[in-house]
């Protein structure tokens, strides 16, 4: 069997590589989902209870990350593990939740993922859709699906499943029932802008909602068509329905409404130097072009607010322990989320720690405050998680065993040992 690639020159000794390579792979992901078991047992409150130095409780919750029935974890311990496998903490956690439920809830699942016949993603989509069952539908669905695991579709897995939660959830599945035939909704994409500043937005109605909404659409496009008669009818209709918004916005409910009054259009916009004729959306995350920013503004509708702009090589210290806006400011454009190994909340919304704490005599100031989200804040003020803040947008995280993380503002890194 050839043992590396450079060795491969006939189609045969390739087919037996790749086979080995496979073989392999399934190997480390069995191996990698056991070694989440084994670390969701050792961090089990009910194991914990006694080691008063590893769990705090009153500081650190416990955390149900499986079924009923599946063990309690402390709630920092996810952490450290997820950083580990190079995954956000939101993810790790999911990742252990499966490793757990198939473990204690899916035994007969989990017993053919650990003999390498059935890989280890076909086992955590089953444990996904078993989470929210009690323990014997849980029980249930493994007795019926263990066998035909490798092989069974979405559709068959979703029947087994629904007929676990009518057996034995009853309620829940009259439920569920009722929840899905009220399909109404109303949709503003705001997370996935275009490059030209365009969302999609999609609903279902009520019939009668949805004449109103189209009556009053309608009558706006036609007035634009007073005002605007290049645009075309589709673009008009469009236009419309920001005016429609706006001026529900203004309405005074202790007065008559001016139906001719519209809300200014507020834009707020961080400006960068660059070469290329582009804007960042910071709270989208998203590029526009230059020239769709201009039309906003030029907007008779628009209110324009005018920032100055912050020196990001400068420094800010305070002789407080309250971190002030323009600390708070620098910190958002320069580091856009929280800095915990590969965390993406974003820093305006994230706690502003002191790496040097302030009981001990740290400062107020840019080189020592960074953007945390709440958990990631409390994990490192309760646990042994600990950073260096090496330059503006360079961290360097210890965790309480001694892996090493270096996040900056290109991502995380692990280094190697």
């Amino acid at each position: 069997m050839a043992r590396d690639l450079d060795d491969c020159d006939t189609a045969p000794a390739v087919l037996a590589f790749v086979r080995a390579r496979r073989s392999a792979q399934l190997q480390a992901e069995a191996d990698q989902l056991a070694a989440a078991v084994t670390w969701a047992g050792m961090h089990s409150t009910d194991s914990l209870h006694d080691a008063a130095a590893v769990w705090i409780p009153g500081c650190e919750d416990e955390m149900a990350i499986a079924g009923p029935g599946a063990p309690l974890i402390a709630e920092f311990s996810v952490l450290e593990f997820s950083a580990a496998l190079g995954l956000s903490s939101d993810s790790g956690r999911i990742y252990l939740g499966h490793a757990v439920e198939l473990a204690h809830r899916l035994p007969r699942v989990y017993e053919r993922v650990q003999s390498l016949d059935l890989p280890v993603w076909k086992a955590r989509r089953i444990a996904a859709e078993t989470i929210d069952l009690p323990l014997d539908g849980a029980e249930f669905v493994d007795l019926h699906v263990a066998s035909v695991a490798h092989k069974i579709s979405i559709a068959q897995l979703d029947r087994t499943i629904e007929e676990a939660r009518v057996r034995f959830d009853p309620e829940t599945a009259a439920q569920r029932a009722r929840d899905a035939a009220e399909v109404r909704h109303f949709d503003i994409e705001t997370q996935q802008v275009s490059y030209d500043g365009h969302v999609e937005v999609r609903g279902t109605l009520d019939l009668v909602d949805a004449l109103d909404l189209e009556d009053a659409v309608s009558r706006g496009a036609t007035h634009l068509a007073t005002i605007a008669d290049g645009l075309s009818l589709d673009v008009r209709r469009s236009i419309a329905i920001g005016d429609l918004a706006r001026r529900q916005l203004t309405l005074d409910l202790n007065a008559e409404p001016d139906p001719d009054r519209k809300r200014p259009r507020q834009v707020v916009v961080h400006v960068h130097l660059a070469d290329a004729a582009i804007a960042r959306v910071e709270n989208t995350r998203t590029l526009i072009s230059v020239e769709q920013v201009k039309s906003w503004c030029q907007d008779g509708d628009s209110q324009v607010v005018i920032k100055p702009v912050i020196d990001l090589t400068g420094h800010v210290h305070v002789d407080a322990y309250e971190v002030p806006d323009r600390l708070k400011e620098r910190q958002a454009l320069l580091q856009h989320s929280c800095v915990f190994p590969w965390c993406r909340r974003r820093s305006r919304s994230c706690d502003h720690d002191h790496s040097d704490p302030a009981a001990h005599g740290g400062a107020t100031c840019d080189c020592n405050i960074a953007p945390l989200c709440r958990r990631h804040h409390r994990a490192k003020t309760h646990t042994r998680w600990r950073y260096d803040k090496v330059d503006d947008t360079t961290f360097v995280w210890r965790s309480p065993n001694g892996l090493t993380f270096v996040r900056d503002h290109t991502g995380t890194a692990t280094p190697q040992p």
